[in-house]
């Protein structure tokens, strides 16, 4: 990853310093420091450092008045997180004594307090972490469940970027060659270049295709699956995701129509994120009111990753069950018969019901990608054109190898833009913008 400072970001040479841990009281509270004076600022207060990467126990003292007894950590530039001299201070954690800590910082000439996410962003401006890297460790802060920390830790430990090298690879070797027919135009080139250059395009294609089917998967996994709860009215719908969510979550009531709008219930499913999701009763009604429910039950409900279809007879139904969709008796405590079952009000083949949406869930949460984002689907969208436009223009002959070479450009400029070696700034503030103060 090169020096973003040389495509425009701009570097700060302030040294910035944060609370790292949570705010509140607590056995041990972390401040960081980062940038040129980091050193001399801990100096001032401990009086001594310890080697870099050391730990030493030090007084912390404001112009002899004590402050705490703390650790103390520096890191020597170009061997912290940000790249820059840095260090940290791990102090007891009373809130008394944080507040201190932060206001004897902030009285040092040159020391100011950090804006939202400023440490990583100066890890991406001295290039200790790409801008992928960046996206899944705001991922990781945002975590939830075990899934959503196991592929934001994949993807902060460089996964977008190694698999966007090596594509880059491929098609910066395609334009060498390409380049070499373009120099010797005038001259008799002794090999035809054109089958290496289709090859390499189509592995990259092709690689970038699957990327692509892959990367449907992986943003559900960071936003998590949709589970729909669809059926008639008076079904047992809002029953159910009560006994799902432990809670009274949705109003239940003999009358059918109840249920007016979508309610949604979040849940932890074997480390997945799912949003469950009640709607209105499925049914041709003259109501306005109701109708209006109706519409937007149907309307997630085709948007939903899964939909459970609640059945407690024959039924003309407004949407009809598609492949993969979990189809169950409802009120198993009222009705017997073969098949599925379930009864949110006894809870009979609730746990059943569980399994099945996991087991479907985990087998679609099985074929996620590295790419986790809109934005990198958008750019390997851009790349595939580009690639595409690139065979077309190599299988026309000599005389579109110029126009090759371009689509081949426009191919990597997109592979980088995933990585942020161009168009970084236009992600940056939305990127940080979710990073707290420290981070």
């Amino acid at each position: 990853m090169r020096d973003l400072r040389a495509v425009g970001v701009v570097f700060g040479m302030d040294t910035i310093f944060a609370l790292a841990s949570a705010r509140g009281k607590a056995g041990v509270s972390v401040i960081r420091l980062s940038g040129p004076r980091s050193w001399a600022a801990v100096r001032g207060l401990a009086g001594s450092l310890p080697a870099p990467r050391m730990a030493g126990l030090r007084v912390l003292r404001q112009q002899g008045e004590l402050l705490d007894e703390a650790l103390v950590l520096c890191f020597a530039e170009g061997a912290s997180f940000t790249g820059e001299q840095a260090a940290e201070l791990h102090l007891h954690g009373a809130t008394a004594t944080v507040a201190a800590a932060l206001r004897a910082l902030g009285d040092i000439a040159g020391l100011r307090l950090a804006e939202p996410g400023e440490f990583t962003r100066r890890a991406l401006e001295n290039g200790r972490l790409d801008l992928a890297q960046v996206e899944g460790l705001a991922d990781l802060i945002d975590s939830e469940t075990e899934a959503q920390r196991r592929q934001a830790l994949r993807v902060l430990s460089g996964a977008v970027g190694k698999l966007a090298e090596t594509w880059r690879g491929d098609l910066v070797r395609a334009a060498a060659l390409i380049a070499a027919t373009i120099d010797f135009a005038d001259e008799d080139v002794p090999v035809d270049v054109a089958p290496e250059v289709l090859a390499l395009v189509g592995r990259v294609a092709e690689s970038l295709r699957d990327e692509l089917v892959r990367c449907a998967a992986a943003e559900r996994i960071r936003d998590g699956f949709e589970v729909a709860i669809v059926g008639q009215p008076n079904v047992g719908k809002s029953t159910l995701l009560n006994a799902l969510a432990g809670r009274e979550a949705a109003i239940t009531s003999e009358v059918a129509g109840t249920t007016r709008d979508v309610i949604e219930v979040r849940m932890d499913l074997a480390g997945l994120p799912v949003t469950v999701l009640d709607t209105a009763g499925l049914r041709e009604t003259l109501d306005p009111v109701e109708a209006i429910g109706v519409a937007r039950a149907l309307e997630r409900a085709e948007a939903a990753d899964l939909r459970v279809f609640l059945l407690e007879g024959p039924e003309t139904p407004l949407l009809l069950p598609r492949a993969g969709d979990l189809v169950v008796r409802a009120k198993a405590d009222l009705h017997g018969g073969p098949g599925p079952a379930v009864s949110g009000l006894t809870g009979a083949g609730v746990g059943a019901l569980v399994q099945a949406i996991t087991t479907a869930l985990q087998g679609r949460a099985a074929s996620a990608g590295v790419m986790t984002r809109e934005r990198h689907r958008v750019a390997m969208q851009r790349a595939l054109v580009a690639l595409e436009q690139a065979r077309c223009e190599v299988n026309a002959g000599v005389a579109r190898v110029e126009l090759a070479a371009e689509e081949l450009n426009l191919a990597v400029r997109a592979l980088d833009s995933l990585v942020g070696r161009v168009d970084v700034e236009q992600v940056l503030d939305e990127i940080f913008a979710s990073f707290c103060i420290g981070k």
